[in-house]
């Protein structure tokens, strides 16, 4: 909204609302004949170019933000806490998305946002949905974005000063499934695809009940394991917004790169081949938003260059096999060769 805000201001509305015709009658009738090659301008689907009020109508429509009827006189809202939630159910074909403000007294309330978004639901809205589970930071469930950055909402405080108001949005680039509540099957379908369990190749000897590893080798681990996939990393990554698809993310690679490096699984080179081919380990370009903005103070940045290492030199290893035993046929046959000859 905010660049097309700049346009309004550079351009009259009348030749805004021509190239905006144009545009948007182009786009439109082009889709509409691949879905139906007989369909004609003016047929059931209305390929008409909008109007100035449908161009106006389109920063009227969405996110705006109304006062949840909470009986409050002005007065007695600027004495309190007010939250701006971001509300959208996508099942409702009448609703848009919406912000809705609700007024706290934060002396009343505990200190998370988390606490504020089950006071709302408890005490003044129970329409609100959200997800929750541990309230400790260790299940990554109420990740959402907070005043503009993505976080676990049960450990992240809300700001005692009463400076405007505190925003509440979902994950950004995530597909809503109601209000703060992100849908995260396709997140873990990706998690799936790196097998984030132990592979062995050879059995465990007999009479042990463990795989044993040295102190060294399990402190590699460490900075790894502790992530809860609340997903806050890889929302945040323009790699991952834009090609999601084949790109896997910083949090699903962090974790790759946890099973990469456990000295008690075996199949390190296999998992490279299919990190760095299949799943275009080349896409981070090293921006360091996801070290940011990790809730568990972890640097997927690192694991990701670390990973990313560990593949060339893979790559190089494969090379340098790949030349030798080129090298070796080449000389058997020469060898053959001579032989017959002689």
């Amino acid at each position: 909204q905010i660049w097309m805000l700049r346009i309004l201001k550079t351009q009259s509305i009348p030749a805004l609302a021509r190239q905006a015709a144009c545009s948007f009658a182009t786009v439109n009738h082009t889709i509409e004949q691949e879905k139906d090659p007989e369909l004609v301008p003016g047929g059931v689907h209305d390929t008409s170019a909008p109007t100035i009020t449908d161009i106006k109508r389109m920063f009227t429509d969405h996110n705006y933000r109304v006062d949840f009827p909470q009986g409050l006189s002005n007065e007695e809202k600027r004495k309190l806490k007010r939250f701006d939630i971001f509300r959208y159910d996508p099942q409702d074909p009448n609703d848009k998305p919406h912000f809705v403000s609700y007024y706290i007294d934060m002396d009343q309330c505990g200190p998370m946002y988390l606490d504020v978004l089950i006071k709302i639901k408890d005490e003044i809205d129970p329409t609100l949905s959200f997800r929750r589970s541990c309230r400790e930071g260790i299940c990554g469930s109420c990740s959402m974005n907070l005043d503009g950055r993505h976080d676990l909402a049960c450990i992240r405080h809300v700001p005692r000063e009463p400076k405007g108001p505190s925003k509440i949005y979902p994950l950004a680039f995530m597909q809503v499934m109601k209000d703060l509540v992100s849908d995260m099957t396709f997140f873990y379908s990706q998690y799936k695809t790196i097998d984030p369990w132990l592979k062995r190749k050879n059995p465990k000897p007999e009479g042990t009940k463990e795989y044993f590893q040295s102190q060294e080798d399990r402190a590699k681990i460490d900075g790894l394991y502790e992530c809860v996939l609340c997903n806050c990393c890889s929302t945040v990554c323009p790699s991952y917004w834009w090609h999601n698809d084949t790109y896997l993310g910083s949090a699903i690679l962090q974790q790759a790169y946890r099973w990469v490096i456990d000295s008690r699984d075996e199949y390190t080179e296999e998992r490279l081949e299919r990190y760095g081919g299949d799943f275009k380990l080349q896409e981070c370009y090293n921006l360091g938003l996801c070290s940011r903005n990790c809730p568990k103070l972890l640097d997927p940045r690192a694991a990701i260059q670390d990973l990313k290492h560990m593949y060339e030199e893979y790559l190089d290893r494969r090379t340098m096999k790949s030349n030798t035993i080129a090298f070796q046929l080449k000389d058997s046959s020469y060898c053959a060769f001579v032989k017959k000859k002689k």
